[in-house]
């Protein structure tokens, strides 16, 4: 069996202005208000795991903002947080996107999807 590839969270955040390490830093600390999150570099994306399944991941670092997906089991349509809420093909899964832009934009709505996501219950 081969052995697996690592992949490094510095591969993800090196070069990244401050702006977006700010972001960044700034989400996993409000998530972890929520409960204790564990971030998990892979392939291509950064995932945030509550130590019983994975409950968002990190797929964009721009120069000005940070892309997240909540993957819920329903379609949460009537929101003002996410840009677009695509059903998996061939699955019960909605993922939902999520631009954080500024600091404030983790409001109490986003707050509560986040929550949701960490307890399982979206």
């Amino acid at each position: 069996m081969p052995p697996s590839k690592e992949y490094n969270l510095s591969n993800f955040l090196t070069g990244k202005s401050e702006y977006t390490l700010a972001l960044f830093n700034h989400f996993i600390d409000r998530y972890n208000t929520i409960g204790p999150v564990e971030v998990i570099p892979l392939k291509s994306m950064i995932g945030l795991d509550n130590g019983h399944k994975r409950i968002a991941y990190i797929t964009q670092l721009g120069k000005n903002f940070i892309h997240v997906i909540f993957p819920f089991k329903q379609a949460y349509l009537d929101n003002m947080c996410f840009i677009k809420i695509p059903q998996v093909p061939g699955q019960q899964q909605f993922n939902h996107h999520f631009r954080m832009l500024n600091l404030t934009d983790i409001n109490d709505e986003v707050l509560g999807f986040m929550q949701l996501a960490y307890l399982g219950e979206g």
